[in-house]
């Protein structure tokens, strides 16, 4: 099933990427990128919350109850983030943001995911490592509460 997407939003996003119009061209000849398109506008209506529900020996000092707030499509909202973020923690979120897009893609609650927890990937004093740090993901509306 072919999917619509207005010329507005075809330019918009030609603008925002920087595509010439070969590329947007080349963009436009993948049927998948459209129905990514037509579900930006839900995209954009969502938040992601990253929440520390287990830490200890963390190099980097996070603690339980910290939060990382992501947009819907991915990116660190650093004003609303600790000051300090590990690498090591922020990398394994990709999969679980990734899945979550996937879901509002197939018009799917992205909180329906089954595997929403992770963690740095050390593993722990316990292990042989130096600390552990597990987060719950979670997307919400923009618009609603945070807490």
């Amino acid at each position: 099933m072919e999917v619509k997407v207005s010329n507005t939003i075809w330019k918009k996003f030609q603008k925002r990427m920087g595509y010439s119009d070969q590329e947007m061209e080349q963009f436009r000849s993948e049927p998948r990128n459209a129905a990514v398109l037509a579900n930006a506008s839900e995209i954009k209506k969502k938040t992601i919350i990253v929440e520390v529900i287990e830490a200890h020996g963390c190099i980097s000092g996070h603690k339980v109850g910290d939060r990382f707030i992501l947009d819907g499509a991915g990116n660190l909202l650093s004003a609303l983030c600790p000051e300090r973020m590990c690498i090591y923690a922020i990398s394994c979120l990709q999969h679980i943001v990734f899945s979550m897009g996937e879901m509002i893609c197939a018009d799917r609650d992205a909180n329906t995911i089954k595997f929403k927890r992770t963690g740095c990937f050390d593993v722990g004093l316990e292990c042989g490592g130096w600390g552990r740090v597990v987060m719950d993901v979670r997307m919400v509306d923009r618009d609603g509460d945070l807490t």
